[in-house]
């Protein structure tokens, strides 16, 4: 599969997916594993457990299907070692995702978060919101 298919999610986009099936994050990334390929990487999958794992969600969707998301979503996403250090973002947590998506090939990355979309595109991947990503999908 090319580069053009390989998309790294921001955890806020990936919460947001699972609390909110139908939501606009939600179609994104639901579209995203169907047309292509997830990127993740170790730091990803710990930073999105732990925000799962906030009892704040409760009232959404209980833990046992958090934690079926995230198995799922290890299960199916490509698992990125990474091999270049990036130190660009204010907020230094962002800077995991710009590693996996450099590291990855990824086209671009879909996050809400403005410390990202600024750089956008960030060494030729794009850095796109949810409805962004959904509206480069269509022909």
């Amino acid at each position: 599969m090319s580069s053009g298919h390989r998309f790294v999610f921001d955890t806020n986009v990936l919460v947001s997916a699972l609390l909110f099936e139908n939501s606009v994050p939600g179609k994104a990334f639901f579209a995203a594993l169907s047309g292509g390929e997830i990127l993740i990487s170790q730091p990803l999958i710990k930073e999105l457990a732990n925000v799962l794992a906030r009892p704040k969600f409760d009232r959404y969707v209980d833990s046992k299907a958090r934690e079926r998301f995230l198995v799922e979503l290890v299960r199916k996403a490509q698992l990125i070692g990474i091999t270049r250090s990036i130190d660009i973002c204010r907020d230094s947590t962002d800077n995991m995702l710009l590693e996996v998506a450099v590291c990855g090939g990824a086209a671009c990355i879909v996050s809400g978060d403005e410390d990202l979309l600024v750089l956008d595109p960030f060494e030729n991947i794009r850095v796109l919101t949810p409805i962004e990503f959904l509206e480069s999908l269509v022909p």
